[in-house]
């Protein structure tokens, strides 16, 4: 796939993976509300951040930035479908975008690397290093609901 290809699915993957934690962030409810909560905000500011830069590397490769929300799910590796559930199935589902986005930037990096844009792999390297923190901290609370739920159904 070339540069500008792997660029623009990156972008339109943030794009849908931030609108959908976002979501998950003011959806989700229960007794871990606030750490639930505080822990989607800071993952879904950091993709909101991430837009406006990947539409300037987009620039920079002399491709204009997908305009229309329907080219945008066309071209994400995400699905467009509701985000609902209980709190763990929202983590659970953000959990799963990013692994996604994590996929986008390993194959984002080699592109770049390949190319000759450093400082695209330089970016995706960054993004690589933030995502995989926020999957380990949601693979941390998943872990410990799992083990609750558990423990709950063995003193039944």
């Amino acid at each position: 796939m070339h540069l500008t290809s792997q660029l623009e699915q990156v972008f339109a993957t943030n794009f849908q993976v931030y609108y959908r934690t976002h979501v998950a962030h003011v959806n989700t409810v229960g007794r871990n509300f606030y750490s639930d909560h505080k822990l989607l905000q800071k993952i879904y500011e950091g993709l909101q951040e991430n837009i406006d830069t990947l539409a300037e590397f987009l620039r920079t490769l002399r491709v204009m930035m997908p305009n229309c929300l329907s080219t945008v799910t066309e071209l994400s590796s995400t699905p467009d479908t509701e985000v609902t559930g209980t709190s763990e199935e929202l983590l659970q589902g953000v959990y799963d975008d990013l692994d996604i986005m994590i996929e986008l930037y390993l194959d984002l990096n080699t592109g770049a690397d390949e190319e000759g844009h450093p400082e695209i792999a330089n970016f995706a390297q960054d993004q690589l290093a933030l995502l995989r923190r926020s999957c380990w901290q949601l693979r941390s609370i998943l872990d410990d609901a799992a083990e609750e739920a558990y423990e709950k159904n063995e003193r039944k």
